[in-house]
């Protein structure tokens, strides 16, 4: 136990200081080197937990938002889990918009797109229970793409002010998608 506790320890002091740099310079211009020096940890310590600086960002991102919309109930709570996905965004803007200035939208929606498309399927395995069908391999995987697609395209061009509506209206909007167009797609294949 004590092994768990202190790596998720240095896990988040890496995490810390890779978020202040990107205050400072573009994320693609920040070094492990840097980032170890400023928690004095040595090379080895960071390699262990991480493979390099993607890594860290990608468990940053999985720590700090991915694992909190999953503990919603995403059937239910989708207003509240995209409702703190916003907050998230908001709160993290400077972040984001490093991440996204040095590796462009195509590669910023490739890195989050596993995250979303796991929420996704757990999205419609949800609405498949609520609405008692079971969908094929085939068209479930079609229907948690097309969502996953959309969240995601709709959050980056959110967060890049493209969409211009209200944080609220967004996820008005969003949910009501939601609540609406999925029960629809998988009562009628």
């Amino acid at each position: 136990m004590k092994h768990e506790v202190t790596s998720m320890y240095t896990k988040k002091a890496l995490s810390e200081s890779l978020k202040r740099f990107m205050q400072t310079k573009p994320f693609s211009k920040i070094t492990v080197s840097e980032i170890i020096e400023d928690c004095g940890l040595n090379r080895k310590t960071f390699y262990y937990h991480f493979a390099d600086t993607r890594d860290l960002l990608k468990w940053t991102f999985e720590q700090e938002a991915i694992e909190v919309v999953k503990s919603f109930d995403l059937l239910i709570d989708y207003e509240d889990a995209i409702l703190f996905v916003m907050d998230y965004l908001e709160k993290n803007q400077h972040m984001l918009n490093c991440v996204y200035d040095s590796v462009g939208r195509d590669e910023l929606k490739i890195f989050l797109y596993n995250d979303f498309f796991e929420i996704g399927n757990m999205i419609v395995s949800s609405a498949e229970k609520a609405v008692g069908v079971q969908l094929s391999e085939d068209y479930k995987r079609l229907v948690v793409t097309f969502y996953t697609e959309g969240i995601a395209g709709i959050i980056i061009e959110w967060m890049k002010g493209e969409i211009k509506l209200d944080k609220a209206d967004t996820v008005k909007y969003i949910s009501s998608i939601f609540r609406n167009g999925l029960p629809a797609i998988i009562k009628n294949v």
